[in-house]
């Protein structure tokens, strides 16, 4: 990829709010930097909103409101359908953009824009499906009409690991529900939402509809808009920590709220699993998105008689992963987010190996430019290890055993999280014991990526409440009326 054409894509991304149809400079003229976390460099200036901003991108949302609800549902279906479409006339741009402003290889940013695409397809496609229903009610004394209307005005905060899906998985069913939309990008990642949301202005979306107000101060922006008594939707996709604060705040308003939260996936593998399945597995829920993923797997939980074979396996293919910018041929592996990100890998790894965990291989940050950590494979980690507590989010795999059903299953729920779990067997009545005794919102069985545009994503326990894609996805966006009519 050439110099030109990064500075060309990113000299063409607009700078400024994006609030009732136009490209606006925020109130104050403040300003945030963007940088490649593979050099450090500054990529784009954009304007930096403030909460006065805030209020204005939701001033917006609630003019548009009304007609948006009033729009027919087809128009609203092929206005999503022309962005798909447009998505896949500029996916390269997307996946580039991505590629600089996140890290991630070229090749997993051209998967994301795949994947988050297929939320303005499918959705383009529940618009014109919602529906009621209509029946007598069992006394025999009236008729009950049961119909579906938009929630109304929706606030989002979108993660920076995965700027485009994370921003189409949310904006995709609160439009073909017929709600208007305030998004808060990522300070690390805002443009390929800006990037994202040109497309949609030029697939013909009306003023309003959608706004954008990226800030390098999250919750000062967000306060008010929270409490604004005019929204009535909240979506947050982030850690629990702040998932939490922003329920407390929505509680003030009784706000829909729809929370994607944290992760502490368990990745067990049985005695009978299929290895080289399991080893592929593990390296795609592991290692996708540098680690950097909710559903990314953070416990290997393996049975003992096959846990050597699989770390050698495991290992042996971590060791053959390419680190670099992800622009480069053949990168495995990009850089972290930030210094932040490296530091925290870099203490887990220490704390497990002054518990006793075994290092087979990487450990340790990369020096010079960039804020790169090596692939790391750890086994024999201890009970009590901070890395079997807490979310990794960077590219170690770490190792523990077990030796019985019962045993994994405790190991596997001993979490206060619940977003997703992946289990190899290859005995049917186990995998079916597994699904109905893993406390997870999603599973993998035999496979080590969960995530589909029509599948219902999201967990329990403290990984979070709703779910964005599926049928259900839409209805996170619906708020139910019944009506009774009496039998004349």
């Amino acid at each position: 990829m050439s110099t030109q054409t990064e500075q060309a894509l990113l000299d063409s991304i607009p700078t400024g709010l994006f609030i009732g149809g136009e490209w606006i400079d925020g109130e104050t003229g403040a300003t945030l930097d963007v940088k490649d976390p593979s050099t450090g460099d500054v990529i784009r200036t954009i304007a930096d909103a403030t909460p006065a901003d805030g209020i204005r991108a939701l001033d917006a949302a609630v003019a548009a409101q009304d007609a948006w609800a009033a729009t027919a549902p087809r128009t609203r279906s092929e206005i999503l359908r022309r962005a798909f479409d447009l998505v896949q006339e500029h996916k390269e741009d997307l996946a580039l953009l991505m590629t600089l402003e996140m890290g991630k290889p070229l090749a997993e940013a051209r998967g994301e824009v795949v994947y988050g695409g297929e939320f303005l397809r499918w959705f383009s496609e529940e618009a014109v499906r919602i529906s009621g229903r209509y029946g007598i009610n069992p006394e025999g004394t009236g008729h009950m009409v049961v119909s579906q209307r938009p929630v109304g005005p929706s606030f989002f905060v979108t993660p920076w690991n995965f700027p485009f899906a994370m921003a189409t998985r949310k904006i995709a069913p609160a439009l073909a529900a017929g709600c208007t939309v305030v998004i808060k990008p990522p300070a690390l990642t805002p443009l390929t939402t800006i990037f994202f949301t040109s497309l949609l202005e030029k697939a013909g979306l009306p003023a309003g509809v959608v706004n954008v107000v990226q800030t390098s101060k999250s919750s000062a922006l967000s306060a008010p808009i929270i409490a604004d008594p005019r929204l009535r939707k909240l979506s947050f996709t982030g850690s629990t920590e702040v998932g939490r604060k922003l329920i407390a705040q929505a509680a003030e308003g009784v706000l829909r709220v729809s929370m994607e939260l944290g992760g502490n996936a368990p990745f067990v593998v049985f005695d009978d699993a299929d290895l080289d399945k399991a080893v592929d597995g593990a390296l795609a829920a592991k290692f996708r998105n540098i680690g950097q993923a909710c559903t990314a797997a953070n416990r290997f939980i393996v049975h003992q008689d096959v846990a050597d074979e699989f770390a050698k396996r495991v290992t042996d293919r971590v060791n053959a992963m390419k680190i670099g910018r992800g622009t480069e041929e053949g990168v495995a592996i990009g850089p972290l987010i930030d210094e932040d990100a490296v530091a925290k890998a870099g203490e887990l790894v220490d704390d497990a190996v002054g518990r006793g965990a075994t290092l087979l291989a990487g450990g340790k940050a990369l020096e010079g430019t960039g804020t790169y950590y090596e692939p790391t494979v750890l086994t024999d980690v201890v009970p009590g290890s901070a890395i079997l507590r807490e979310e990794i989010f960077g590219p170690v795999l770490a190792i523990s055993t077990f030796t019985t059903e019962e045993e994994a299953v405790r190991l596997a729920n001993d979490t206060e999280y619940g977003l997703v779990s992946y289990v190899f067997t290859e005995n049917l009545q186990r995998g079916q014991r597994m699904i109905d005794g893993l406390e997870t919102g999603m599973m993998g069985l035999n496979v080590g990526v969960v995530s589909n545009a029509a599948a219902p994503f999201g967990g329990v326990k403290q990984s979070g409440v709703g779910r964005e894609g599926g049928f259900e996805g839409i209805h996170e966006y619906l708020s139910t009326k019944y009506t009774l009519i009496p039998v004349s």
